[in-house]
């Protein structure tokens, strides 16, 4: 069944219009999904997952910081927003101001924290680990900056952790995360084909970078999966068809490793990456597609299907989500202003229901 959410903007307002049948309600609700408005006057937009994969709207947060208002793909960057492993914070970036947001998530939705200088210009990703957080700069010369965030959402800024990325002003970075253990953080960059790694030093500073260069063209969005494994999107300047995959393994303090160079999806423009289990979701924008590939023990990969979904002609797909029992793929729809809501099932994707009339600026997602 399809649930429509109809949104009707007035200034700094949303109201929804909400039809009931499957909609979340009190007792259904298992999770949550946050989406970055990107607005002039940036906000976070929370909404209730129910346990069919349905949203319902709750709050729009205010970040108090400025996002860009543009459409299509804005900021060209995957984890704008960031939820912390315990589900008690949310970190959220403001692009057009220069500022990174906390908010503490309760059970009403998100109360905010703080908000900070995000230490350079044109801030795109974010990334925490425990009460370490990073944030990566895309413009001017493009660098990583580092703080520590409490349990009631304050920001401080690490003393001399910001680091100057490897490719310099040409380096256009997409994504900044930490490893799962928390001892490394790795930035793309899709200006130079380099992928940069920091190591983490005692008070949350880092050395680095140490860059390594991608096995494919426009390294992008990235996710981790099992048998250590890292798998890189990589768009290939955007050439029709030739989007490709890389897969890396971690090494302890070092340089991942290659392991499947350059795997074909066969679709345009792959750039976000999501995992869930053995299987690794790459978005195709310019093609319209999500592809599927399976990751093996020993960190390979191998395409499972090049057109797991299909968001329409005309759609940009771009951030997506999965939720955490890993039952659900959300994927953002920018140029619509759309959440297009897949199931999961192995390495196949069933479309359920859209979430339409959020702001045309959207990007960035993260759920629970």
């Amino acid at each position: 069944m399809k649930i429509k959410f109809l949104v009707s903007f007035i200034g700094a307002a949303i109201s929804f219009a909400v039809c009931t049948a499957g909609a979340a309600t009190a007792g259904s609700q298992v999770g949550r999904v946050y989406v970055l408005s990107n607005k002039p006057e940036n906000s976070v937009l929370v909404f209730d997952r129910a346990s069919d994969g349905s949203l319902t709207f709750i709050q729009e947060a205010a970040t108090q910081g400025a996002g860009t208002g543009a459409t299509g793909d804005p900021l060209q960057s995957q984890g704008s927003v960031a939820l912390r492993a315990d589900n008690k914070i949310l970190l959220a970036v403001n692009p057009a101001s220069g500022e990174l947001t906390a908010f503490r998530v309760t059970d009403a939705g998100l109360e905010f924290g703080s908000k900070v200088s995000s230490g350079g210009f044109f801030p795109v990703s974010v990334t925490v680990y425990s009460n370490l957080v990073y944030v990566v700069n895309q413009l001017g010369v493009p660098n990583i900056n580092g703080y520590t965030v409490s349990d009631a959402g304050q920001l401080l800024e690490i003393a001399s952790s910001t680091r100057d990325l490897a490719g310099g002003p040409l380096a256009l970075p997409a994504e900044v995360s930490f490893t799962p253990d928390g001892t490394q953080l790795i930035v793309t960059e899709k200006g130079t084909r380099l992928l940069d790694i920091f190591n983490l030093l005692t008070g949350g500073r880092t050395n680095g970078p140490f860059p390594e260069t991608s096995r494919g063209k426009t390294p992008f969005g990235f996710s981790f999966g099992p048998g250590d494994s890292v798998i890189v999107s990589e768009a290939e300047g955007g050439l029709p068809m030739l989007a490709t995959a890389s897969s890396y393994r971690l090494t302890a303090g070092g340089i991942p490793q290659p392991v499947s160079r350059k795997v074909p999806d066969h679709g345009t423009a792959a750039c976000w990456v999501v995992v869930t289990g053995d299987v690794a979701w790459v978005v195709n924008t310019a093609s319209a597609a999500v592809s599927s590939y399976q990751i093996g023990t020993d960190a390979s990969i191998t395409l499972a299907n090049p057109v797991a979904a299909s968001t329409g002609t005309g759609t940009v797909p771009i951030d997506a989500a999965a939720s955490s029992d890993g039952l659900f793929l959300y994927q953002v729809l920018s140029t619509t202003g759309q959440i297009a809501v897949f199931g999961i099932s192995g390495s196949a994707l069933t479309p359920l229901t859209t979430v339409s009339g959020l702001p045309l600026s959207i990007q960035g997602i993260a759920a629970r």
